[in-house]
């Protein structure tokens, strides 16, 4: 059986989808109609792109008939503002509460324990620059291996650029 397609199924195909969007009023009330740049209609339940003038809406969504949208923070983000929260939000549902107070409790934990390595880091870096800045002030002989891997000894403008690196890794690691 051979099925051939008109210009006439076409149109009643075309007449279909116009009835059941005439079947939705809702929806349609909730389109964004605008002209595009090639002057073409366009239909949306989404705003035109940005730069699209005014004049070319032609129509916009109605205030009752737009869908009503709630910002919901991120528990991280929302923990700033949990202070400013009216008290039926933070009792709508205790366990998601205490769910969030751990979760941010376990947060500061972590934090504090990451500032805690970094400070032990920094002041073993300060102890290891000090005593080498005793080394490199002393005068005693320092030689140390090139990319080739020969040793060299480090000759009084080495040693000065040498000291004056120290002492800047002395001042970003102990605080003074």
């Amino acid at each position: 059986m051979k099925i051939q397609t008109s210009a006439a199924s076409g149109l009643a195909c075309a007449g279909l989808l116009v009835l059941a969007l005439a079947a939705s009023p809702a929806q349609a009330g909730m389109q964004w109609k605008w002209r595009d740049a090639n002057g073409a209609t366009q239909y949306s339940d989404r705003p035109p792109p940005p730069g699209t003038p005014d004049s070319a809406i032609l129509a916009r969504p109605t205030p009752s008939s737009a869908r009503q949208v709630r910002v919901v923070e991120p528990a991280s983000a929302a923990s700033g503002a949990a202070g400013n929260a009216p008290a039926a939000a933070k009792t709508a549902d205790p366990e998601l509460e205490v769910r969030r107070k751990k979760s941010e409790e376990e947060r500061v934990a972590r934090q504090k324990v990451e500032e805690e390595k970094q400070a032990k880091v920094r002041a073993d870096n300060c102890e290891r620059a000090r005593g080498y800045e005793r080394s490199l002030k002393d005068g005693m002989r320092i030689a140390r291996t090139n990319e080739k891997g020969e040793r060299e000894i480090l000759d009084d403008k080495a040693r000065s650029e040498e000291l004056q690196r120290t002492q800047e890794t002395i001042q970003s690691n102990c605080g003074k």
